[in-house]
């Protein structure tokens, strides 16, 4: 069995063969694909219901079959993947010294409003420096993260760059668990090193191999590589993802295209 989620491969499954096509794809299509990666049909079934009910797909009924397409917000998130994974990619060697410093000032009361914005500040790379205050490198985003939780009223947010007196190799030791960062991509090197998973099924592996690459980097704020350990494991592991990927993307397609049985996506 696939260690990750069955939503997490399916993610990646739509991401390669529906996203950009406007095309729907029969449920046994996916069942099959994903019986490959070791999981169940009732697994399957249960997790596009969800995806479904979630407004992650949309439901498509061509003749007696049921196909699924995508919604919306679901195309939004596997472009963000697809950015993540082949644009801006796990090693920010072109940073240009800015930084994105987020403030902010809640009620003492306000206990799952500060933990909400913490996690999402988290997510989207930002790490504490003290108290209220947050940093991340570039510049980040927030306005619908603050939105989303109501709280513009609460934040100041600022581009900036720091003083030379500022030693930023010691802030970001100091604002992110670079242990916990390494640890994924050392563990991405052990896994496809030596005995990749479902070798001799290049759809399986394509599949496996894209959805623990985009688990591993979503992890991974993308701090500046100059200011991180000179053996930072994120850059062997992204040279053996793309090595890997680029062997196993055209034999992968070559077998989804024998395997999925697809209509034009009429919503």
């Amino acid at each position: 069995m696939n260690d990750a989620r069955p939503q997490s491969l399916m993610l990646t499954f739509l991401g390669d063969y529906l996203f950009d096509r406007e095309r729907c794809v029969f449920s046994g299509s996916v069942i099959e694909v994903l019986a490959r990666l070791g999981v169940s049909e009732h697994a399957t079934r249960s997790t596009l219901t969800r995806m479904v009910n979630r407004g992650l797909l949309r439901r498509q009924r061509d003749g007696r079959r049921m196909y699924f397409g995508l919604t919306p917000r679901t195309t939004e998130i596997l472009r963000d993947g697809h950015v993540r994974i082949w644009s801006t990619g796990a090693v920010n060697d072109c940073w240009d010294g800015t930084w994105t410093l987020l403030g902010f000032s809640l009620p003492e009361a306000w206990q799952r409003q500060r933990h909400d914005l913490r996690s999402k500040l988290t997510w989207a790379g930002f790490g504490p420096l003290q108290g209220g205050l947050w940093i991340a490198p570039g510049h980040v985003q927030v306005e619908d993260i603050v939105a989303s939780l109501g709280l513009a009223a609460h934040v100041r947010v600022f581009r900036v760059q720091l003083d030379e007196l500022t030693d930023v190799n010691q802030l970001v030791e100091d604002a992110y668990d670079l242990d916990q960062i390494a640890a994924g991509y050392r563990s991405f090197l052990d896994r496809w090193s030596y005995a990749p998973p479902f070798q001799d099924d290049p759809l399986a592996s394509h599949l496996s191999i894209v959805t623990e690459w985009l688990r591993v980097i979503r992890k991974d704020p993308r701090l500046p590589v100059r200011h991180l350990p000179e053996d930072w494991p994120a850059i062997p592991a992204q040279k053996m993802f793309h090595a890997i990927e680029s062997t196993l993307a055209a034999p992968a397609a070559d077998l989804a295209a024998e395997l999925l049985d697809t209509v034009p996506d009429a919503g």
